[in-house]
């Protein structure tokens, strides 16, 4: 997975969406049962855009916009593939490692080498593109439900994660043992258990948003529930996840989010709070220098989107220890590394204060530090980030679209 893939819509508008016409529902009384996620904020943005705030129902056009198209894609599938698994069981997932290339000195292509940053479009032949899809679309649909109450968007996601989860004809199987093989070297790696992270940002979040709605059956729930646990125990168990747990970069942040978001999900929050405490507070302290300096992350072609790619991590396992009082967000080293020391080091730089002195082949993003400056905001209850969010570059009615408004909404004016 390239990084920031999940939380990037595949839809690229090129003037504003046209507003929702529409009736907003009266806002939500119940809280939603969401993970990464916070309930109080959705409920908070519910609440406005039944005001008909108009901070965010610019957010929520755009939304509705990317939900109506999203009723036409998928479904999502592993079988679509035109790849046999080495198991010669087509529902396992299989995928190729997105910087490994056909060696250009050998005949038939093999072993393949690697460049790193640079994504080989071959990938897109095998399920990264299927699970990743079926992810953001239902995230969107299940979103759009909740902020409209419009059923159809309800109706269209539980068709996805029936196809993807649970058709026995369709369904993937709970393991990620051949994800970023390397054709020539290996069939899968450890290090393709990233490219699970959008079942735990997207999918499981989506699945607790759905629930009121009527779309999901029992009995769809508890297939899924129990998709969910098999693929926990083959995360916690196997080999390639045992590796997994032990990598020092991003690879590492990720692996803690998903145990935990799984583990939550599943209603077991003591393997959440152990992955939490014990994992990723000693990730913050061997990630993070004391001056916010991310050096795993800094080795890498496209340093900049890394740096932000491990700390949307971090951001997502603070959020999910909220729920379970494991205070990531204001956990700190005796000498200063921490969360919040990571995000003010990036600073200068999105805001061109300061030249970016490592390497950033595909470009430099600095728009990409906004979800996580608002998000900083709220949780530190610090101005200071909303008003570096506005000084990104940019233009401010392009960032009002964007879904983070919604989904961690800026203070009343």
């Amino acid at each position: 997975m390239q990084p920031m893939s999940f939380l990037v819509s595949p839809i690229v508008f090129l003037v504003l969406p046209h507003a929702w016409t529409g009736q907003v529902p009266a806002a939500r009384a119940a809280s939603p049962t969401v993970f990464v996620l916070d309930s109080r904020l959705l409920m908070e943005a519910s609440r406005r855009l039944a005001a008909h705030d108009p901070e965010l129902m610019r957010a929520l056009n755009r939304l509705v916009a990317e939900a109506d198209a999203a009723m036409a894609a998928g479904p999502f599938t592993v079988m679509k593939k035109d790849f046999v698994p080495p198991s010669g069981d087509k529902h396992d997932y299989m995928s190729l490692s997105i910087y490994w290339w056909p060696n250009p000195d050998t005949p038939d292509g093999l072993p393949y080498v690697n460049r790193d940053g640079q994504y080989n479009p071959e990938a897109d032949l095998y399920d990264g593109p299927q699970l990743s899809g079926m992810a953001w679309n239902v995230s969107t649909l299940a979103l759009a439900w909740y902020f409209t109450g419009q059923q159809r968007y309800a109706e269209r996601a539980a068709l996805l994660l029936r196809t993807f989860f649970l058709d026995p004809d369709t369904c993937m199987n709970p393991n990620l043992d051949f994800a970023q093989g390397i054709p020539g070297r290996s069939p899968g790696n450890f290090w393709g258990i990233i490219e699970s992270v959008p079942l735990a940002v997207h999918v499981v979040d989506a699945i607790g948003l759905l629930r009121p709605s009527g779309a999901l059956s029992l009995q769809d729930l508890r297939g899924l529930e129990r998709w969910f646990s098999r693929y926990l125990g083959w995360l916690r168990e196997s080999p390639a996840g045992k590796q997994e747990e032990a990598a020092h970069n991003n690879h590492g942040s990720w692996y803690d989010v998903q145990v935990a978001a799984f583990a939550l999900f599943l209603g077991r929050p003591e393997v959440a709070r152990k992955q939490l405490q014990e994992r990723t507070t000693k990730r913050i302290a061997l990630q993070i220098q004391p001056d916010g300096k991310q050096p795993f992350e800094l080795l890498r072609t496209k340093s900049f989107d890394y740096c932000i790619y491990n700390l949307q991590a971090l951001f997502a396992a603070a959020s999910l220890g909220q729920k379970i009082g494991v205070d990531l967000w204001n956990f700190a080293t005796p000498d200063g590394r921490s969360i919040r020391k990571a995000v003010d080091f990036l600073i200068p730089y999105a805001q061109g204060k300061e030249p970016w002195p490592w390497q950033t082949i595909t470009g430099f993003h600095p728009d990409s530090l906004a979800p996580l400056l608002r998000r900083a905001a709220i949780a530190y209850n610090e101005p200071a980030y909303e008003e570096a969010l506005a000084q990104l570059p940019g233009s401010a009615e392009a960032q009002a679209t964007e879904r983070y408004n919604l989904l961690w909404p800026p203070k009343k004016r």
